[in-house]
């Protein structure tokens, strides 16, 4: 015992087995262990929490095809009728491009220039870190520079662009859990359908449809080069902004391609960037009119859609150019003119609602409503047709007094005994004023309200004359009914709508229109109309064809009108000034026809020729008292109008209750005379009228005389 103590004592600080023990560390070395050891665990605890932090992102990112399908905002790509882009309302996306559809040329652009390392690292590139941080060393500020392609798709689809260390510790993170979930073509593929190319061009394929006028899986070389390059400053270097920068940036693209072994040498020099042909901006001042009218329909059509979708129409662009230039080239100085042109199914080919949408976007067409001055009285003739006038019935053009209300025609002049043929052709004021008076004024608006007029509708007197007001495409509208002899028409100009990917969300349904008169009052109407242009007050409307139309002309030359239809397509014309003053010379029978029929001899032209439809064939039992005079079909089909327009069935009325009796040809006076060829006056019109009515001395009626005043 005591030896063993003296070999301890012996051996003081000794370890086991005589060996000598380490002294405890301390100082720096002490410091040094803890750094290490605390570091370590600091580390392993960092590392478990990023790759949780990762994991949860991971887990709570969208699915693939949620991310495919999801944008910032709507984008609206309207098309016309032939397939040709109008306009894209909003952010454009295009067409979805998989992978195995984007160009390899156009791949390999975008990685030499943003992310050669990309097939290497696991979406952080800790090379580009450090050069990142030693640029923000050296410049004292922080760049983008060190953004890899996945962290760019993290910020693009997740985050935004503030330049702050928290973003970029967030943008870090859900690049680790991009990479986590996807594989590296489907990070490629998104990034490539999502990137913002500039121009208002997200993805691929809109930017090489925006710049190059053609889809993205056709790109050529010098086309993805531009297009690579154009995302490190899509502001300044798309071509829409500045297409020598734009090949600038793309040469720079096309090196670092060559650097990166992405082309050869030869395959670059070969590159002809000065034969690349960059798509001309569409204008979008001709059709904003129209789109501004259908495009709000999406709302009652898809009312919860927010995909991007593109919108099929109606319109015709040569149509709408031709519509465009007819108004510019007609209009008087100083004043607006507006258009509408509808096909005999109401689809609208094209619509004018000012002479420059830049200068004014408020659209007269649809919008403005307007005095009609004699137009309006189609649906005087409408009315006293279908309460048992013909064109050969005969009327008075006298002076009268109405309610304390005396009208006068233009002229001033009056010409006796005439037909409803005649009265109509010439427009003359007081014969419509007493058919409205024995009609009824209620029963004119009821006639209106029936073929489509909205507005609303004083029942005075004046009426007859085109005193409320009217919107243009109503007008036409109620014209293209007419056309369609006598079945209502719908306006309208959205056919189908799909997603970019074509899955279609809806489709127009033609449907028949129920009928609004007789079939004899829209071919007795059809007469007169066509009288109106072939020897009346719209002449100038003619354009070679059959053509029925009217004249509109308000006091003081404020509104001029002329409406009118052929081979199927009915137009309107109206021309004036918004702050409503006197347009010196302005009548329906002067610059609106001729507009109408400088736009009408290009929208007919590649339609056969139409004779109108002007004789009847009528059952015998329309020929009975006036109690059965407005059947419009069948027996069974028996109805009539309130005056305001809405349909009467009386009651009890079964089709079982009346016998059927056989059809019979009624000719209606006037025949087919194809529009061109003057419609013989009847005898009441003899030449003293004529000379009168043209401005000729009685007796002399020499050749060419113009025609009286459009009223």
């Amino acid at each position: 015992m005591a030896r063993t103590d003296s070999r301890r004592a012996a051996a003081p600080g000794g370890g086991r087995g005589g060996k000598p023990l380490k002294a405890a560390p301390t100082g720096w070395r002490l410091f040094l262990r803890r750094l290490f050891v605390w570091g370590g665990a600091l580390g392993l605890f960092g590392a478990v929490s990023l790759l949780v932090a990762v994991g949860l992102a991971a887990r709570s990112l969208p699915e693939f095809d949620q991310l495919q399908a999801s944008q910032n905002e709507q984008m609206i790509v309207v098309r016309a009728r032939d397939g040709s882009e109008l306009v894209t309302i909003g952010p454009s996306y295009g067409r979805w491009l998989p992978a195995g559809q984007i160009p390899q040329v156009m791949k390999d652009a975008i990685l030499s220039t943003e992310d050669k390392r990309y097939y290497s690292h696991i979406g952080v590139d800790p090379i580009g870190v450090a050069r990142s941080v030693q640029i923000r060393v050296q410049s004292g500020t922080w760049r983008q520079g060190g953004s890899t392609i996945t962290q760019q798709l993290a910020r693009t689809v997740f985050l935004n662009n503030t330049k702050t260390f928290g973003r970029k510790v967030r943008e870090g993170v859900l690049a680790l859990a991009l990479e986590w979930k996807f594989s590296k073509s489907q990070i490629l593929e998104l990034y490539l359908n999502k990137v913002y190319f500039g121009g208002g061009a997200y993805g691929v394929d809109s930017a090489a449809r925006k710049f190059f006028g053609h889809s993205g899986d056709q790109l050529s070389l010098p086309e993805a080069a531009i297009i690579a390059g154009l995302v490190k400053a899509p502001s300044h270097y798309a071509p829409t902004a500045d297409a020598q920068a734009a090949v600038g940036r793309g040469q720079v693209v096309l090196g670092l391609m060559v650097e990166n072994k992405k082309v050869t040498s030869a395959a670059a020099q070969d590159a002809d960037f000065k034969g690349i042909k960059f798509a001309q901006e569409s204008g979008q001042n001709a059709v904003r009119y129209f789109t501004d009218w259908a495009l709000p329909q999406l709302d009652l059509l898809m009312p919860d859609n927010t995909e991007p979708i593109e919108v099929w129409t109606t319109l015709d662009p040569k149509l709408q150019g031709a519509a465009t230039d007819s108004i510019k080239r007609n209009v008087p100085g100083g004043a607006q003119g507006a258009l509408v042109s509808m096909d005999r199914d109401g689809a609208v080919l094209a619509l004018v609602g000012g002479t420059d949408y830049v200068t004014s976007n408020y659209n007269r067409a649809t919008n403005a409503m307007r005095q009609p001055g004699s137009a309006w009285k189609l649906f005087v003739y409408l009315a006293a047709l279908e309460s048992g006038y013909t064109p050969t019935s005969e009327v008075v053009d006298e002076p009268v007094t109405i309610q304390g209300w005396s009208p006068r025609n233009s002229g001033g002049t009056y010409a006796g005994k005439i037909d409803v043929r005649t009265a109509f052709a010439y427009s003359k004021n007081t014969v419509a004023a007493q058919l409205g008076n024995e009609v009824g004024f209620s029963t004119v608006a009821g006639m209106a309200r029936r073929f489509g007029i909205t507005t609303p509708i004083s029942v005075v007197p004046s009426m007859v004359l085109g005193s409320n007001e009217v919107r243009l495409i109503d007008m036409t509208r109620a014209f293209a009914a007419v056309s369609a002899q006598g079945q209502a028409i719908e306006p309208y100009g959205i056919v189908k709508v799909s997603t970019t990917a074509g899955r279609v969300l809806y489709q127009h349904a033609t449907k028949q229109g129920a009928s609004l008169v007789p079939i004899g009052v829209s071919a007795g109407i059809t007469d007169l109309l066509q009288t109106a242009v072939s020897i009346g007050t719209g002449r100038a409307a003619q354009i070679g064809r059959p053509v029925a139309g009217k004249t509109g002309t308000t006091s003081s030359n404020k509104d001029g009108w002329f409406l009118g239809f052929s081979s199927g397509i009915t137009t309107g014309v109206w021309m004036g000034r918004d702050d409503d003053k006197p347009v010196p010379g302005l009548q329906g029978g002067t610059a609106p026809a001729r507009a109408f029929a400088a736009y009408m001899k290009i929208a007919v032209a590649n339609r056969p020729v139409e004779q109108f439809q002007t004789q009847a064939q009528l059952p015998s039992w329309q020929l009975e008292p006036d109690d059965e005079a407005n059947f419009s079909g069948r027996p069974e089909d028996y109805h009539y109008f309130d005056d305001q327009g809405n349909l009467v069935e009386p009651a009890g009325s079964s089709p079982e209750s009346r016998p059927r009796a056989p059809a019979q040809e009624v000719p209606m006076p006037g025949g087919n005379s194809g529009g061109l060829e003057p419609v013989t006056p009847p005898p009441a019109a003899n030449d003293d009228f004529l000379n009168e009515a043209t401005g000729g001395r009685p007796g002399d009626r020499p050749e060419g005389n113009a025609p009286p005043r459009p009223n």
